[in-house]
């Protein structure tokens, strides 16, 4: 080899620098995309960290805001000696109530009684406008049979517009609970078979999922205190279940009451459940996507067609004026 360089009339000490120079290349080359990718990832985590902080600390300062703007104790008194004078108290401690209440996100002890009141008072408010409008602001003259059956209809219309209206509260409230179970529920998965307790799973999964499902996350850490304060665990479950009426929980509370009681591995039932929430969750947007073009079908022949038909018939109307 030396033989072949000296004849090549090479330095050896010139080779050894290039080759150095080429191993330090090389080790360049090979090692600082992967510091680059690093510090990029560090800087994104930083980033998502950063912006998951501001979101809760927004959140805590609207919660703080909707606290402010609460009732205060002087118009709740009001509102329940209203109550009590129309014998409605019994109406106040009516469980089921209180449960549809609780489905809806109203929690508090005021709720049956700010509902109550605006059950009782909404038919003679509407009412009373309905008259007003036809004494004072209808310029034709009264009539006292229609206009009255107006009025009649107006009240009824205001004696159900508070169930209509907790109804339909419930109701978006536990699409937004199925909406965030599923993802919820491959948490606790993942923090049961890392050897976590009930209680620490469901406090690490109330704080994860804040941002994307909080009235899932307000409800995972009221079961969470309940758990820590009830005696009997299983009635903290049955909570959680009637709380929120949605099958997937009452079967997830079922489970979890089972594992209490009987000692069975809590980890598979999960597991299983987990991916049933995640195919109904599937099978729900499968069948709002297949009624699709059934509810596109009116827009169009209202919105799309008319003009359609003015742009193809329209050049020859227009040829047809003209000569």
């Amino acid at each position: 080899m030396m033989s072949l360089l000296q004849s090549l009339g090479l330095d050896q000490g010139l080779l050894a620098q290039v080759f150095a120079g080429l191993a330090v290349f090389l080790l360049v080359v090979a090692f600082l995309p992967r510091v680059g990718a690093g510090r990029m990832a560090r800087s994104r985590v930083a980033g998502v960290v950063q912006k998951r902080d501001a979101m809760k600390e927004k959140m805590r300062v609207d919660a703080k805001k909707k606290k402010k703007g609460d009732l205060d104790d002087s118009t709740i008194r009001v509102m329940r000696r209203t109550i009590e004078r129309f014998r409605m108290q019994e109406m106040l401690d009516n469980t089921e109530l209180r449960m549809k209440l609780a489905q809806a996100g109203f929690r508090g002890t005021k709720a049956p009684i700010v509902f109550l009141f605006f059950r009782l008072v909404a038919p003679f408010l509407m009412g009373g406008f309905a008259m007003f409008y036809f004494a004072a602001i209808y310029a034709a003259p009264f009539e006292p049979m229609r206009h009255s059956i107006i009025s009649i209809v107006v009240i009824l219309v205001g004696y159900a517009l508070p169930n209509v209206l907790l109804k339909n509260k419930t109701q978006k409230r536990q699409v937004s609970l199925q909406r965030a179970f599923p993802d919820a529920l491959d948490l606790t998965v993942i923090c049961v078979e890392a050897g976590m307790s009930i209680e620490k799973s469901f406090h690490k999964v109330s704080e994860e999922i804040a941002l994307q499902g909080p009235e899932l996350a307000s409800e995972i850490a009221l079961t969470n205190a309940e758990l820590a304060y009830l005696g009997d665990r299983s009635l903290a479950y049955e909570n959680f279940a009637r709380r929120t009426g949605l099958p997937a929980i009452k079967a997830l509370t079922g489970a979890m009451v089972q594992a209490e009681r009987y000692g069975t591995p809590i980890a598979s039932a999960l597991r299983v459940l987990s991916e049933e929430s995640r195919g109904e969750r599937m099978s729900i947007a499968e069948r709002k996507a297949a009624s699709l073009p059934a509810k596109l079908t009116v827009p169009m022949i209202v919105f799309f067609l008319p003009v359609l038909f003015v742009v193809i018939i329209g050049p020859a109307a227009i040829q047809v004026m003209a000569g």
